[in-house]
């Protein structure tokens, strides 16, 4: 059915209308995401999990990144088979087991809780490979054409928001700590908001009953076995070839974590500067991906072409902006200066801390710009919810592979010019392959999509009826 054709529905009324409006639900969803995959990006930004150590963290988010990778290539059809509410409650118990590791390392230092961390970080590759496919498939299939950005970036923005305040709450719990590693408490509160977290999909609605704004009826997903389910991963390649474009994006997209995390932020600051730059830099991913979100690929005076082309351009500039910039102070320091017990961390009092902290908040803006841009670019699609959960799932797989690659690096103790510049070189191949893709594929308008809603797997030949 053409998007010219497609049937219209009227909204519910009263308080319903209010609790079925998509705008209400992508919010639900990004306090999902405030409360699980936000914590859990505090807990990451802070640099080695909040420990002076940063090995046993750099191993733990490479097992992690490798188990995503596996599952990730799945998760779209068992989204498409469970649905996305019990698959959101599926995917967020793995984050409060991650951050209970990570309590269990304060508490209990040296008694095999580094395994235990390891072990959760496994487990937990597996819950947000289920969490990211059923939030990227609801984020894209509950707007419409023209809200598309906008949805991206309330759900970007609120998880976001996680990350400063929890990033807040380990500065203050941490302002006066001299060991260089978050408090327990810090710990503490994080599972605490991870384990409210775990209930909220239970309060969502459910994606069949949802209307758009225009009147549009969400595509209901039929498949009716796991068969079908996995013939699905298929029929989106074969249906879709473009997206395949877009993987070295999606490789790059968590690559940088390493670097800016563990290998800036976590290597040459004090714990307190490296809680403040969190808050700093998950802030100024809140305006980024509201400013790539609403005011560039959202602009109604605009043609949707135009804005992808605007969109690539300024993701492409802040590529360069961030990395040259950061590439200054990489020349300054290097891996076995920063690991030495005397060596020097700038602290928020110090002269030179400023310069520092903005090229966070640069890296901040170029994290959430990317991320937003590449959901926008799988939105622009399809608007098959069936298709955008596969599309998800090859995208948080393929930025696992890529996040799996450079912490095992990281923690076999690669120099750090040699990660910082793979990450570069890295995203100016996403932006260069994802070019023809957004010249050929991106167009003004996107036909009504049912590819995969009733898609079956070919049966065996059975003889014709006379």
């Amino acid at each position: 059915m053409s998007r010219a054709h497609a049937e219209v529905f009227d909204r519910p009324t009263g308080w319903r209308r209010h609790y079925y409006h998509p705008v209400t639900q992508v919010s639900m969803l990004g306090l999902v995401c405030f409360m699980c995959p936000g914590m859990f990006l505090a807990l990451t930004g802070l640099g080695g999990g909040g420990q002076v150590n940063g090995t046993v963290q750099a191993n733990a988010s490479a097992i992690l990144y490798s188990t995503f990778v596996f599952f990730g290539l799945f998760s779209g059809s068992i989204n498409n088979f469970l649905g996305p509410r019990r698959t959101l409650m599926l995917g967020t118990w793995g984050y409060s087991l991650y951050i209970a590791s990570f309590l269990a390392v304060s508490i209990h230092p040296g008694a095999g809780a580094s395994a235990f961390v390891e072990a959760a970080g496994a487990i937990l590759g597996i819950c947000a490979a289920l969490l990211w496919t059923a939030q990227g498939s609801l984020m894209m299939a509950y707007p419409t054409e023209a809200q598309k950005g906008m949805f991206v970036s309330i759900s970007w923005s609120i998880m976001s928001l996680g990350g400063v305040l929890g990033s807040a709450v380990s500065f203050g719990t941490n302002f006066n700590n001299t060991a260089n590693s978050v408090s327990t408490g810090t710990y503490v509160i994080f599972l605490i908001v991870t384990l409210i977290g775990v209930f909220l999909p239970l309060l969502m609605a459910n994606p069949d009953n949802m209307i758009r704004t225009d009147g549009t009826r969400v595509n209901q997903v039929s498949h009716t076995s796991w068969k079908t389910e996995l013939f699905s991963l298929y029929v989106a390649l074969k249906t879709d070839p473009w997206i395949i474009l877009l993987f070295p994006m999606f490789l790059a997209s968590n690559f940088c974590y390493a670097w800016e995390y563990n290998d800036y932020n976590g290597a040459i600051f004090t714990i307190r500067a490296r809680s403040l730059n969190n808050v700093m830099s998950w802030t100024a991913q809140i305006f980024g991906s509201v400013l790539i979100g609403y005011f560039i690929l959202d602009q109604k005076t605009v043609r949707r072409r135009v804005r992808a082309f605007y969109g690539w351009t300024l993701v492409f500039f802040m590529v360069f902006v961030a990395h040259v910039w950061a590439y200054f102070y990489q020349k300054t320091y290097i891996r076995a200066e920063t690991g030495a017990k005397d060596a020097y961390k700038i602290d928020i009092m110090d002269e030179n801390y400023v310069p520092h902290v903005w090229l966070m908040i640069f890296h901040g803006f170029l994290d959430s710009m990317w991320q937003t841009y590449a959901y926008w670019l799988m939105g622009a699609m399809s608007n098959d919810p069936a298709k955008l959960a596969v599309f998800t799932g090859f995208y948080k797989s393929l930025q696992s592979a890529g996040a799996a690659g450079i912490y095992r690096a990281d923690a076999v103790g690669i120099s750090y010019m040699n990660i910082f510049l793979s990450t570069w070189c890295l995203m100016v191949a996403g932006m260069v392959f994802s070019a023809p893709m957004v010249y050929l594929r991106v167009t003004d308008h996107t036909d009504e999509d049912k590819t995969l809603m009733e898609v079956e797997p070919p049966a065996a030949a059975t003889p014709e009826k006379a």
